[in-house]
């Protein structure tokens, strides 16, 4: 699973460094201490998308029954929204960082640039990639009952540890 989970951050990393390069060759920025923050909370960001897909399949294999491709379907499906949202929370709030003016203006830019290139492109490899790579590789979550539904389970008697009272 982490293997799923990370499979979208080289593309991410592609999409954050691509402007970093051509601002390289047009001298307005460089790869230095603040990309490299931006770069380590890329990954945690786009890891996260991941994590709430992969995690939620997982669930629905052990949970519902439902083979790899059905559970990161109805996965991608339903966690569509909180990644979108995220991810449009994250990107809107770079922009001030990007277009800021004054002192620091040069470092914010960087770190601002890489989080928001990085984040548009890396999400949308994450919507397609993962899926895709989930249902080629992962290994199949079922509960101890084989593929029985949680609802369909027999109840298991319980029994009490204390001696019964003499009626």
């Amino acid at each position: 699973d982490p293997f799923i989970i990370l499979i979208a951050l080289p593309t991410s990393m592609f999409g954050a460094l691509l402007p970093l390069n051509i601002g390289s060759i047009l001298q307005a920025t460089s790869v230095n201490i603040y990309t490299q923050i931006g770069l380590v909370t890329l990954i945690g960001l786009l890891s996260k998308h991941g994590i709430l897909m992969v995690e939620f399949a997982n669930r629905l294999q052990e949970e519902e029954g439902l083979s790899r491709r059905e559970a990161i379907e109805h996965a991608a499906a339903v966690r569509l929204r909180p990644i979108l949202m995220t991810t449009f929370a994250m990107v809107v709030g770079m922009i001030p960082l990007i277009i800021a003016k004054g002192a620091g203006a040069t470092s914010r830019f960087d770190i601002g640039l890489v989080i928001f290139s990085g984040m548009a492109v890396g999400t949308l490899f994450t919507l397609f990639v993962t899926p895709a790579v989930y249902t080629l590789v992962a290994r199949v979550h079922r509960s101890a009952e084989g593929h029985v539904r949680a609802a369909e389970a027999r109840p298991v008697e319980v029994r009490s540890l204390l001696p019964e009272a003499a009626e």
